[in-house]
C-alpha cells in the first residue's frame, strides 16, 4: 500500500451504515450507533487497513487531524500548518448539510489526499523536522443534481477542481518521480482520472509506490459493494468519539407537554381573581400601615395597595386600570374616583397656581388597553399654552381644536394606524375592542367616543403623511406643499436629479432603454363608493398632496366631457371598452378607481389615482395616464394597459380635450404601448404579437401586472371604504398607497438582488439554447430572420416578424382545392366519377361529416338522462332518424367506388346476432382509413381523406386553442367580477358548456390523427407528426397558465401554442420554415 491517506465520503454506500430517515438510529454493520448529523469518513492509512471515525456538522479539518495523530496514522510532528493545504480550508467546518440539502441527489465523492513521508503508515520518518518537500493533492469532486422536477433528472453541476502542484527541492537531495493523478467529471458526471510524472525527494516517497487503488477496494467494500471486515475494522484507541443519537425533550412536542399542567395553569388564572399572598395580610404593601384594597391590572407584579398608595404610585401612569376588593371579588375602579388629578402644562410633581378644569370634568382619554375618565387640570397661568398644545405634549392627541373633552393616547392612534395596514382593521372594529376591554360584560359601557376617535384617526392620517414627507421642514409652511408631493415614489425609477446621471439625455438611441419608466394602467371595480356624504360635507384633507388627482379640477373635467362617445372595440369583445357607458353604477358615486402603477416595481405614481362613476372610460384613464406623466421629463415611456390596443388610438387627439398643463410634447417622447402577459391571450392574434412584452427590445422581463399584484393588498379594504364619504375614503386610500410604496422600498433592496442573480443565471440558459438552435439551421436563413428581426425592432412599420406568414389550411380550403382539381379533370376529358352527383372527393368528404354527425348524436343519447321529457326524446329521435337515411344514402353510392366494402358489411352484419338493430350513430363507415393494408382500395379515395383529416385535424386543434383561450378567459372574469350564488351558478354552467364544446373538438382531432396514422403507413407519409402530437389533458392548457414549480420566466407552453408555422402540410417548406423561424424569435428575444 501506498503511503497516501484518503478521506472518503460515498453516500452511494450510505445505505450499509444508516438509515436514510431522520427518525431512526443510525447504525453501522459493526453496531455502532450515529447521531443524527454524524457522517462516516473512512480514513486509508500505509499499514495494509482501512479504518473509519465518525465527524459531524461541526467537526472541522482540525478534528479530523487530532484523530489521526491519536491513532498513529500520521506523524507527530506533521501538525496544521503542513495539513493546510488551501486558504481557508483548515479551520472551516466540514458543511456536510450544505453538501447534502435538498437540491443534492448524490454526492460521489470527497477526497483529501496527503503524500507524507516516511515508510509504511506514514510514521516511519521519526520525530524529527519535517520534510523540507511534500505533495497536498486536494481533490474535492462533487456529482450535484438539482432538484428533481415530476420526476425529470435535474441538470448536473461541476465544481472546480483544485490541485496544488509539486514543490521542487533545491537541497540537491536524490529525486525519483512518482504519478500525479487529476481526476475530472464531465457533463453526464462521470469522473476521469489523468496521470502525469513528477519529480520528487527521495524522502517524500514511499519506498514501494504503487498506483492508485480502485475505490472500492481502498474503504474495504468487495466488488459488490458489501463490507468486507477482513479489509476494514474499527480502530478501538482513543480517537475521535462517536456521538450518541440526541434524546427526545419535551421541546420537541410542546403542547402535548403541556397538557398535563393545564390544571395548574388554570388555577394560577383563577388565582388572580382573589388577593393572592400579597393580600392576606390585610395592609398595603407599599406603606404597612393601612388597609388595601385596590390592585393595578397593568402593573407588574400583585401589590394589594391602599388609596393614597395607589394613587401616589399613579401620578406618572394615569391611565392604569386599578380594581378594588369589596369583600368578595374584584370590581373595577377608575384613578379619578380615587382622586388622581393629571396635572398638564407643567412638569410631573409640580402643580399649576391658576389650573383650570376640563369642560364638565368628564375628559376622556382613549389609550391601547381601554378608555378611560381622567380628571384633567389644563395649565392656567399667563405664559400657559392653548389646551391642545398642552395634551399634545403630553401625548395625547385631542379630538377637537376648542375646547377638547376627549382625546386619544399617540400609542393608541399608532397601535391602530398599524394594525389597519397589516390587517385591515377598520376603525369601527378597533373601538369596539377597545369598548370590550374596558367593560366585556357590557352592562356599565364607558361613554361614546367613535366619532371623535374617527376625526382624530383622520387627522393622524394625514399629519403623518406630511410629517414623512418633510413638509413640516418647509420655511413656507404645510400650505406650500404641491400635488403629489406627500406620495412615496419609487427610488428605482428614473428621477432626473436624483438617481441619473448629468449626461443621461445625451446617451445614444441603443442605450435610450436605460433611462425609461415603465407605467402600468389598471382599474379596480371592487373598491367602490356608496352614494353617501358628498365633497362640500367631506372635502377631505390630502386634496391631490398625494395618489389621488385634485377632485375639483377632475370632475370638472369629466362634467365638461361626460357625452363623450367611446369608440367600439376591433379586438375581441372587450367589457371595459364596449361596457364602459353601460355598467350600472345605480346607488354607487363611484364605480371603482383607476390607477396608474410603476410596473416594474409595483408602486403607485403621485396623482395617479382616481375615482370611477360609471366603467373605465377613456376620459377617466387618460386623465389619471397624463396627471401621473406631466411634468417628466423622461423621455421613453412604456405603458401597459389591458386595452391598449383600442385605448392607444386616438390617444393624442383626445389630449386636446385635457387641461393645458396635462399636455407632454409627445415629438420629444417615444411612447411604446404594451398589454400585460396575463390579458394577452384574449386578444386576437396581431395584438399578442404587436403588443407583447417578450418581443420588444429594452423592456426585459417585465410583464404588466402590477397593479393586479396590489389589489390582493388593497381589496380587503373595501368593505369599510365604500360606506365613507368621499374626503375620508381618499384619505383612507392614499395612506394605504402610501404604505404600500413604503412597504416596497423597504424590500427593493432584497427584491432587485434576487432578481439580478435569477437574471444571470437565466441569461446563460437562454443564450445556451439560442446558440443550440442557430447552430442548428442555415447561416443564410439564419441572416435573413435575424435582419427582419432587427429591422423590425428599428422600426414597427415594418413587416411584424414574429407574425407567421403561413394561413392554417382549413377543411373548407381543402374541399375548395379538390373540387377545382376535379373539375380540371373533367375539362381534361378525365371523369373519375362513377355517380352523376358524387364525385369520389364528395364522397369522402361527406362521410367525414357522417362521421362528425355520429358523434354528436352519440353524445346527445349518452347526455339525455332517465327521466328525460317526451319532447327530447322525440327531438333526439328525429335526429337519429335524418342520420340514418343520411347514412344509408351514403353507402349506397359508397359501393361505387369501394367494392369490397359490401363484403366487409356483409361479414360484419352475420357477427351481429342481437335482437336490438344497430343505431345510425353506431354503424361503421369504412372510410379507406378503416380499411385493413390487405383490402384493395383507390389510392385517390386514400390521398383525400390524407388531405381532408389533415385539414380536419388543423380546424379541431384551433377550435381546441380557442376554447381553451375562452375558458380561461371565463374563469378570470368569473374570478374577478362575479358576486353571489345566482351569478356564480350561472358562470359554471357557461363554463360546463365550453368545457364539453372543448371536448368534442378534442375527439375531432382525435379521430383525424387516428385516420392520419392509418393512412400515413399506407401513403408512406412522414414528419406530420411533428405537427400534430397526441393531445392529452395536459397539453389543453392556456398559454397563462403555469405547471407546477414554473414560474413566469420558467414558462413551459403546451405543444398547441407551437405549431401556428407548421399546421400546413408537412411537405409545404415554406410553412416549416416559418414555424421554426418563429421559435428562433420567440427564444431570441
Amino acid at each position: 500500500m501506498p503511503d497516501l491517506l484518503a478521506f472518503h465520503r460515498i453516500s452511494a454506500f450510505a445505505h450499509h451504515y444508516h438509515r436514510s430517515h431522520p427518525s431512526h438510529i443510525r447504525t453501522d454493520r459493526m453496531g455502532r450507533s450515529a447521531c443524527l448529523n454524524a457522517r462516516t469518513v473512512f480514513i486509508l492509512g500505509a499499514a495494509s487497513h482501512t479504518t473509519a471515525i465518525m465527524v459531524t456538522n461541526r467537526s472541522t479539518v482540525s478534528d479530523i487531524m487530532d484523530t489521526l495523530l491519536a491513532r498513529g496514522l500520521v506523524p507527530a510532528h506533521y501538525r496544521q500548518s503542513h495539513f493546510l493545504c488551501l486558504p481557508g480550508f483548515f479551520g472551516r467546518r466540514l458543511d456536510w448539510d450544505e453538501l447534502l440539502s435538498p437540491f443534492v441527489v448524490s454526492l460521489s465523492h470527497l477526497h483529501l489526499r496527503l503524500r507524507l513521508p516516511g515508510g509504511a503508515g506514514g510514521v516511519g520518518a521519526g520525530s524529527g523536522d519535517p520534510p523540507a518537500t511534500q505533495v497536498i493533492h486536494v481533490r474535492p469532486i462533487t456529482r450535484l443534481l438539482k432538484k428533481k422536477a415530476k420526476g425529470r433528472p435535474g441538470k448536473l453541476a461541476r465544481e472546480d477542481v483544485w490541485v496544488l502542484p509539486a514543490v521542487s527541492s533545491s537541497s540537491g537531495q536524490h529525486e525519483r518521480r512518482v504519478n500525479q493523478t487529476t481526476y475530472s467529471m464531465d457533463n453526464l458526471g462521470n469522473v476521469s482520472a489523468r496521470n502525469r510524472a513528477i519529480s520528487l525527494p527521495e524522502q517524500a516517497c514511499s519506498s514501494d509506490p504503487s498506483p492508485l487503488h480502485s475505490h472500492s477496494d481502498d474503504i474495504g467494500l468487495d466488488d459488490n459493494f458489501h463490507w468486507d471486515d477482513s479489509a476494514a475494522a474499527w480502530d478501538s484507541g482513543d480517537g475521535y468519539a462517536v456521538p450518541s443519537k440526541r434524546k427526545r425533550t419535551a421541546g420537541d412536542h410542546p403542547l402535548l407537554h403541556w397538557v398535563p399542567e393545564r390544571g395548574s395553569y388554570l388555577d394560577e388564572l383563577i388565582r388572580h381573581e382573589g388577593r393572592g399572598d400579597r393580600g392576606r395580610t390585610g395592609f398595603c404593601n407599599d406603606c404597612g400601615t393601612e388597609s388595601s384594597q385596590y390592585r393595578c391590572e397593568d402593573c407588574f407584579g400583585e401589590d394589594m395597595l391602599c388609596i393614597a398608595c395607589a394613587v401616589k404610585r399613579h401620578r406618572a401612569s394615569p391611565l392604569h386600570r386599578l380594581k378594588e376588593w369589596n369583600g368578595t371579588f374584584f370590581e373595577r375602579v377608575t384613578l379619578k374616583s380615587l382622586g388622581l388629578r393629571i396635572q398638564l402644562g407643567h412638569q410631573l410633581g409640580e402643580s399649576c397656581p391658576n389650573p383650570e378644569c376640563a369642560f364638565g370634568d368628564a375628559f376622556v382619554v382613549i389609550d391601547s388597553h381601554g378608555i378611560h375618565e381622567v380628571g384633567v387640570d389644563f395649565c392656567g397661568c399667563e405664559i400657559a399654552q392653548t389646551r391642545t398644545k398642552q395634551l399634545l405634549r403630553a401625548r395625547w392627541f385631542p379630538s377637537t381644536s376648542v375646547d377638547p373633552k376627549s382625546a386619544a393616547t399617540f400609542r393608541a392612534l399608532e397601535e391602530y394606524h398599524l394594525l389597519s395596514f397589516e390587517l385591515k382593521v377598520s376603525a369601527y372594529e378597533f373601538y369596539g375592542a377597545l369598548v370590550r376591554r374596558t367593560d366585556n360584560t357590557g352592562l356599565t359601557p364607558p361613554k361614546d367616543r367613535y366619532d371623535a376617535f374617527m376625526r382624530m384617526v383622520r387627522k393622524w392620517r394625514h399629519l403623518k403623511m406630511l410629517k414623512r414627507s418633510g413638509r413640516g421642514h418647509d420655511p413656507e409652511g404645510v400650505d406650500a406643499t404641491k400635488e403629489g408631493e406627500c406620495a412615496v415614489l419609487c427610488p428605482a425609477c428614473p428621477h432626473p436629479g436624483k438617481n441619473l446621471p448629468a449626461d443621461w439625455e445625451s446617451v445614444p438611441a441603443p442605450k435610450r432603454w436605460l433611462y425609461a419608466l415603465f407605467i402600468a394602467i389598471d382599474a379596480n371595480f371592487r373598491l367602490k363608493r356608496k352614494l353617501v356624504s358628498s365633497d362640500s360635507a367631506d372635502p377631505g384633507l390630502s386634496a391631490g398632496l398625494a395618489f389621488f388627482v385634485p377632485e375639483k379640477v377632475y370632475k370638472a373635467y369629466l362634467k365638461a366631457h361626460d357625452n363623450y362617445a367611446q369608440e367600439k372595440s376591433t379586438c375581441v369583445s372587450h367589457s371595459a371598452v364596449n361596457m364602459a357607458d353601460t355598467k350600472s353604477a345605480r346607488g354607487l358615486a363611484a364605480s371603482g378607481i383607476g390607477t396608474v402603477d410603476c410596473a416594474r416595481h409595483n408602486m403607485k405614481l403621485p396623482n395617479g389615482v382616481g375615482d370611477l362613476q360609471k366603467g373605465e372610460r377613456y376620459i377617466n384613464m387618460d386623465y389619471l395616464f397624463f396627471s401621473a406623466v406631466r411634468g417628466s421629463a423622461i423621455q421613453v415611456f412604456n405603458v401597459s394597459y389591458d386595452i391598449a390596443c383600442q385605448w392607444h388610438k386616438h390617444l393624442w387627439s383626445r389630449m386636446g380635450m385635457l387641461p393645458s398643463e396635462s399636455h407632454i410634447d409627445v415629438s420629444k417622447k417615444i411612447i411604446n404601448f404594451f398589454v400585460p402577459k396575463f390579458h394577452l391571450p384574449a386578444h386576437i392574434p396581431e395584438c399578442q404579437t404587436r403588443f407583447s412584452f417578450n418581443f420588444i427590445k429594452g423592456v426585459g422581463r417585465t410583464d404588466g401586472e402590477a397593479p393586479e399584484r396590489g389589489w390582493s393588498n388593497i381589496n380587503p379594504v373595501s368593505s369599510s371604504t365604500k360606506e365613507m364619504g368621499p374626503g375620508s375614503r381618499r384619505d383612507t386610500l392614499d395612506d394605504h398607497f402610501g404604505d404600500w410604496n413604503w412597504k416596497k422600498v423597504a424590500g427593493l433592496g432584497r427584491s432587485l438582488f434576487r432578481k439580478y442573480n435569477e437574471a444571470k443565471t437565466e441569461s446563460l440558459r437562454h443564450q445556451s439554447a439560442l446558440d443550440e438552435l442557430e447552430a442548428a439551421l442555415p447561416q443564410d436563413s439564419l441572416a435573413q430572420w435575424r435582419f427582419e428581426v432587427e429591422a423590425w425592432e428599428n422600426d414597427r412599420s415594418q413587416t411584424n416578424p414574429y407574425e407567421t406568414k403561413v394561413q392554417t389550411i382549413t377543411q373548407a380550403a381543402v374541399r375548395l382545392q379538390l373540387a377545382q382539381d376535379e373539375s380540371e379533370e373533367l375539362r381534361e376529358g378525365n371523369n373519375p366519377s362513377m355517380h352523376m352527383d358524387v364525385s369520389p372527393s364528395m364522397l369522402v368528404s361527406s362521410g367525414i361529416d357522417l362521421e362528425d354527425q355520429q358523434r354528436r348524436v352519440k353524445a346527445e343519447r349518452s347526455a339525455l338522462s332517465a327521466h328525460a321529457t317526451d319532447s327530447q326524446k322525440a327531438r333526439l329521435q328525429q335526429t337519429s332518424n335524418t342520420l340514418q337515411r343520411k347514412v344509408e344514402a351514403w353507402i349506397a353510392i359508397q359501393v361505387l367506388y369501394m367494392p369490397p366494402v359490401s363484403l366487409l358489411r356483409a361479414r360484419a352484419a352475420g357477427e351481429n346476432h342481437g335482437d336490438e338493430p344497430e343505431k345510425p350513430e353506431d354503424i361503421k363507415l369504412w372510410l379507406p382509413s378503416q380499411l385493413e393494408p390487405s383490402v384493395t382500395c383507390d389510392t385517390r379515395l386514400q390521398n383525400y381523406e390524407w388531405r381532408l383529416r389533415f385539414a380536419q385535424a388543423g380546424d379541431a386543434l384551433n377550435d381546441v386553442r380557442r376554447y381553451v383561450r375562452l375558458e380561461s378567459y371565463l374563469l378570470g372574469f368569473k374570478d374577478r367580477n362575479l358576486r353571489g350564488q345566482g351569478a356564480n351558478t350561472r358562470a359554471r354552467n357557461t363554463l360546463a358548456k365550453v368545457a364539453m364544446r372543448r371536448e368534442t373538438a378534442k375527439s375531432r382531432y382525435d379521430a383525424a390523427r387516428g385516420a392520419l396514422k392509418a393512412l400515413g403507413g399506407v401513403l408512406g407519409k412522414v414528419g406530420w407528426e411533428s405537427a400534430y402530437q397526441e393531445l392529452t389533458g395536459n397539453d389543453m392548457r392556456s398559454i397563462q397558465d403555469l405547471l407546477a414549480g414554473e414560474t413566469e420566466g420558467r414558462r413551459t407552453l403546451s405543444w398547441i401554442w407551437k405549431t401556428s408555422g407548421i399546421l400546413s402540410r408537412p411537405d409545404n417548406d415554406e410553412g416549416l420554415q416559418d414555424g421554426v423561424a418563429l421559435q428562433l424569435r420567440v427564444i431570441r428575444s
